[in-house]
């Protein structure tokens, strides 16, 4: 049976409301991302108590730490050890301890600032790519892989369509420069729809062979030509033609991760829950 779970501040920041309306609707993981006022990650020790009160109360299980580490730093202006890198990298720490407090082994990790072309051929390495980028990228995000091996934890990093690693093929092609068993990619298909990736076949054959942590569904309208993005409800936007194909992929390869619903749309004058209510029934429907 498929785990299905939800990003909490989804629903509210408030995470007793955010579980008990999650629960009603028979979703078992909360993904933690903000709660309350603050960030996981910056909850100090009474909150983290709180946390786990509810957590058991409620019945539910935590998937994933889900933190902005490394979010909307540039790559050319980062280097190991500096002031930014090093606040990042605390913050990281924090987000491990919390992993191990609610017995998860993800914390998810952002990839910086987008470069638009990352590389660059017949020319193009010379006019057009951000020269030495990627290569940067893959030694600041080292020592955070060096700290989840030793660990034990799983870093997940996201597909973001205002990150380094802006698709499937990006994700995997960083665990391969990297080397590591403790890194793989928190999918959000709808992101990478803003790079153009093709989400089924071409992105999720991308992370067939394990490089599939961690799943976020959403559904949205881009216009890359007019620099913007229209969430909606599930199954009305340019995701829809995927999710079938995409449920039946996970359930034939036996994926037994967590699928969170990550509820960002809201309806015209309304409320980021009633945009909850209007997807959950769909996204159970396709994916439960």
């Amino acid at each position: 049976m498929a785990k299905l779970g939800l990003i909490t501040d989804g629903i509210s920041r408030d995470l007793e409301h955010a579980l008990q309306v999650m629960t009603d609707a028979d979703l078992e993981y909360a993904e933690l991302q903000f709660v309350w006022d603050k960030e996981v990650g910056d909850l100090d020790d009474d909150e983290m108590a709180l946390v786990a009160d509810l957590v058991e109360r409620y019945g539910v299980k935590i998937p994933c730490i889900t933190r902005h580490n490394f979010v909307g730093l540039l790559v050319g202006n980062t280097e190991i050890g500096d002031a930014n890198h090093q606040k990042h990298m605390a913050a990281l720490g924090r987000c491990i301890e919390m992993a191990k407090t609610f017995d998860t082994k993800l914390v998810r990790i952002m990839s910086f600032r987008k470069e638009m072309i990352i590389f660059g051929y017949n020319g193009a390495e010379v006019w057009n790519a951000s020269k030495g980028a990627w290569d940067q990228l893959v030694t600041l995000l080292k020592p955070a892989v060096k700290l989840a091996e030793e660990n034990d934890i799983t870093l997940v990093v996201e597909t973001g369509n205002n990150a380094m690693i802006a698709s499937a093929y990006l994700g995997r092609k960083l665990i391969d420069d990297l080397s590591t068993d403790h890194l793989k990619v928190l999918w959000d298909p709808a992101n990478t729809l803003y790079c153009t990736e093709e989400v089924y076949p071409a992105g999720y054959d991308a992370l067939r062979g394990g490089y599939l942590g961690h799943l976020h569904i959403k559904d949205c309208n881009v216009d890359i030509a007019k620099a913007s993005v229209q969430q909606c409800e599930l199954g009305t936007g340019q995701m829809a033609p995927y999710l079938d194909d995409l449920a039946a992929a996970l359930v034939a390869d036996e994926y037994d991760g967590v699928i969170s619903l990550e509820s960002v749309y809201h309806p015209t004058g309304g409320t980021f829950e009633e945009g909850f209510q209007a997807s959950v029934g769909r996204f159970k429907e396709i994916f439960g």
